[in-house]
């Protein structure tokens, strides 16, 4: 069941996100279209570049998890990020995929994309929940990411802890570090 609301297809229940997208991990192929859609989610000076986009989906697509829309085959969004024994996000990950270790306990996320279109469906959460039981399932210990102070009350509703400003200045911005206990 669907509802218009403001011009955007907005589904009445969580559970129609599992009908309406297909959530699995990137493809190959789909470097360009991440790419495309990190630009449109992210201002040009916190975007990841198109190079560095691709360069992640050849070394770590195990840590994509894509949301594809089942009726137009188009990405609606992802959430990617790289493995690593780190416990402190720093901003070489952004840019050094081969800070990536394939067995690393902890993931450092590094984008949680959703198109404008898709926003306000509960697209974003959903991806999040179904990367932490897969990353779970493979014996992870944590998820951290960085956001702006207006993104931490959302994270925190995912389930993140809000650990302070982070050392990231990613950006020329100012960070929360938020961390995300998979296993516990």
């Amino acid at each position: 069941m669907e509802k218009k609301m403001q011009g955007e297809t907005v589904f009445a229940a969580a559970g129609m996100l599992h009908e309406n997208f297909q959530f699995r991990n990137i493809l190959p192929s789909e470097g360009e279209t991440a790419a495309e859609v990190e630009r449109i989610c992210f201002p040009p000076h916190e975007a990841c570049s198109r190079n560095m986009m691709l360069e992640r989906v050849e070394k770590a697509p195990e840590l994509f998890l894509v949301a594809i829309d089942k009726r137009t085959g188009k990405m609606a969004g992802f959430l990617n990020g790289l493995s690593t024994e780190e416990t402190s996000f720093r901003d070489e990950f952004f840019t050094d995929v081969s800070l990536h270790c394939p067995e690393g306990r902890n993931i450092m996320l590094l984008g949680l994309d959703v198109l404008p279109e898709y926003r306000g469906q509960g697209l974003a959460r959903e991806i999040v929940r179904r990367y932490m039981q897969r990353e779970r399932e493979n014996g992870r210990q944590s998820a951290i990411l960085t956001c702006l102070e207006e993104k931490v009350g959302m994270y925190q509703k995912m389930g993140f802890c809000d650990c302070g400003i982070a050392d990231s200045s990613w950006g020329g911005e100012q960070w929360h570090e938020m961390r995300y206990a998979i296993h516990i």
